[in-house]
């Protein structure tokens, strides 16, 4: 999805238009975890002047999917991969119960219109080559809805605060997994079912399951990393921060 910082922004709402590129490069990968901005390439790709790009920075300051260090700028945030598993592992089970409560509270038009969704989530090409599975932000997010349907606000709180926007990050790459975004896309079809049929203790298993595949790519990168720690006496690699692609240079220069 490299192409989504090359196209230029068509007049609209000018800084809504650069935020949602900007974090479709984000979540896609486009830009990486732990890469830094350059505003200058920023603009330039994307055709706009510093201004609104300047203000979609700090809209997506605020969904903390941007980080600004003084005296160094702005990155991509990052989690580690340690870190990234055990927030997973507490997803899946906030994310279960949000799917148990949901085969209770949401409505019929709800799962009918959960169920819409995930046709057109079907319609993807990607999901349909099997090269990703990309889900826009809020009502286009499957998860958002099944979490916001459990009717629970301390939990809606919990899994849609501040590490909402960042974990898409890592549940779009997990979905590039060879195979992944079909078996992810009839994973979440068995969940609607059971959210359907009002049955909770399915509804829970199904979403725990779900989520336990997914988590199956992080646990793959933390057994890389750890084969490929330095022996020990022998020189600590870079962290893994620091083995980032810069942004300096304009994006067309960079494509794969």
């Amino acid at each position: 999805m490299r192409e989504l910082l090359d196209q230029k922004v068509q007049a609209q709402s000018l800084v809504d238009a650069v935020t949602e590129r900007i974090e479709a490069a984000i979540i896609s990968g486009a830009l990486e975890p732990g890469s830094r901005l350059s505003e200058q390439a920023l603009a330039a790709s994307l055709g706009v002047s510093r201004g609104p790009l300047r203000e979609a920075i700090r809209r997506l300051e605020g969904r903390k999917l941007l980080q600004r260090t003084p005296n160094i700028g702005v990155r991509v945030a990052a989690l580690s991969l340690k870190d990234l598993n055990e927030v997973l592992q507490v997803r899946e089970a906030l994310e279960g119960m949000a799917a148990a409560l949901a085969a209770t509270h949401m409505t019929d038009a709800e799962v009918t219109a959960l169920k819409g969704l995930l046709d057109k989530h079907g319609q993807q090409k990607s999901v349909q080559e099997g090269k990703g599975y990309y889900q826009e932000s809020k009502d286009f997010d499957f998860h958002f809805r099944i979490v916001t349907g459990s009717r629970n606000e301390r939990l809606i709180e919990m899994l849609m605060g501040d590490l909402y926007h960042l974990l898409r990050i890592y549940r779009y790459k997990s979905s590039t997994k060879p195979g992944r975004a079909q078996q992810a896309l009839h994973e979440h079809e068995d969940i609607v079912a059971a959210i359907a049929s009002r049955d909770p203790a399915a509804a829970e298993q199904k979403m725990r399951q779900h989520l336990r595949n997914a988590r199956v790519y992080v646990e793959e990168q933390l057994a890389a990393e750890a084969a490929a720690a330095p022996t020990p006496g022998a020189a600590k690699s870079a962290p893994a921060a620091a083995r980032v692609r810069s942004l300096d240079a304009p994006a067309a220069a960079r494509r794969r």
